[in-house]
């Protein structure tokens, strides 16, 4: 990784859906250690592509699953594992919400 991509990715780039980052830019974005990721990785909270150790590759929405799961734990004193159960719930929620517009949207005509 350059620094010309680490400082695009720190510096708040909008990374599309398929878009892929490194254990060390997850790291950074969330300001946490490899040893956290790995725990998160222990509670299903996240899924590295492939199984490389230290050269992982995550989903872009892996720095938004992280946040949400440490500001669970840090604010709320929610575990890991009730952290993992929450953002499922979260997503669930969101998938729903989408699957409600179309047909709202698709109603309306």
């Amino acid at each position: 990784m350059t620094k010309t991509e680490l400082q695009s990715v720190l510096s708040g780039e909008v990374l599309g859906e398929g878009s892929e980052i490194t254990l060390i830019q997850l790291c950074r974005s969330c300001a946490i250690t490899a040893e956290t990721v790995e725990a998160l990785m222990d509670h299903g909270i996240l899924e590295p592509l492939g199984k490389e150790g230290r050269h992982w590759r995550f989903p872009a929405n892996s720095v938004k699953r992280t946040r949400v799961a440490m500001r669970l734990q840090r604010d709320l004193g929610v575990n890991l594992a009730g952290a993992a159960l929450a953002l499922d719930l979260l997503e669930r929620i969101e998938r729903l919400d989408a699957r409600l517009r179309t047909i709202s949207i698709y109603r309306a005509r």
